[in-house]
C-alpha cells in the first residue's frame, strides 16, 4: 500500500471513529413526564415513595404460592433461591443466615425489591396490592407481622426490623484515611 493510500485509510478510520459519538449527542428525545412516572418507583427507608394500596398476610400467602414458592420454597425456606425466613440471632455466629427477618434493616426495602425485581422471570408484574400482600406474608413468616396483619404505606413505614440498628449510617462512619487522618 502506498503512502497516500495509508494516509487516506487512516483518515477514514479516524473520521469513522470520531463522527458517531459526535452525532450521538442528538440521539433520542427527552422522556415525557408520564414515561418518567412509570420508572420513578423507588421507595426510601422512611417510606417516601410508597404507593397507595394494601395487602394482607392471607392474600400474600396465595400470591406467594402462585409466584414465589417455586424459587423460595413453600414457606420462604428450602427453595432453589435465597432463603427469606429465619436466621434471627445468627448474624454474629460462624454460620450467619441472612434473610429478610434477620438481616434487612428496613421493611420498605422489601416492598421496593419485590416491586422492582420479583417475581422471576416477570419482574414488575405484581400489582401494588399484591406486592403489599407478599411483603406482609414474608414479614409474617419472620414473626415481624401477625398472621392476621395488613400492610399499607403507613403501617409498612412504621415496622421496625430486628436488624434495624445493625447497620452504621454512612454519615456516622468515617473510616481512617492514609496517614491516620479522618
Amino acid at each position: 500500500m502506498r503512502w497516500p493510500s495509508r494516509t487516506l485509510l487512516a483518515a477514514a478510520i479516524a473520521f469513522g471513529t470520531l463522527l458517531p459519538p459526535a452525532l450521538a449527542y442528538d440521539f433520542g428525545r427527552p422522556a415525557t413526564p408520564d414515561e418518567i412516572k412509570l420508572w420513578d418507583i423507588d421507595v426510601r427507608p422512611d417510606g417516601k415513595g410508597l404507593p397507595d394500596g394494601s395487602g394482607t398476610v392471607a392474600q400474600g400467602k396465595q400470591v406467594f404460592a402462585d409466584n414465589c414458592a417455586a424459587c423460595h420454597g413453600d414457606n420462604g425456606r428450602d427453595g432453589i433461591k435465597d432463603r427469606l425466613v429465619g436466621g434471627q440471632g445468627t448474624l454474629a455466629s460462624d454460620m450467619p443466615i441472612k434473610t429478610v427477618g434477620s438481616f434487612w434493616p428496613y421493611a420498605t426495602t422489601l416492598f421496593d425489591y419485590i416491586r422492582r425485581a420479583m417475581p422471576y422471570p416477570t419482574p414488575g408484574s405484581l400489582s401494588v396490592d399484591e406486592t403489599y400482600a407478599v411483603a406482609a406474608y414474608i414479614l409474617s413468616l419472620n414473626g415481624i407481622l401477625p398472621a392476621d396483619g395488613k400492610l399499607d404505606k403507613a403501617s409498612l413505614s412504621n415496622i421496625k426490623m430486628p436488624n434495624r440498628d445493625g447497620f452504621i449510617p454512612e454519615a456516622e462512619f468515617d473510616p481512617p484515611r492514609p496517614g491516620g487522618k479522618k
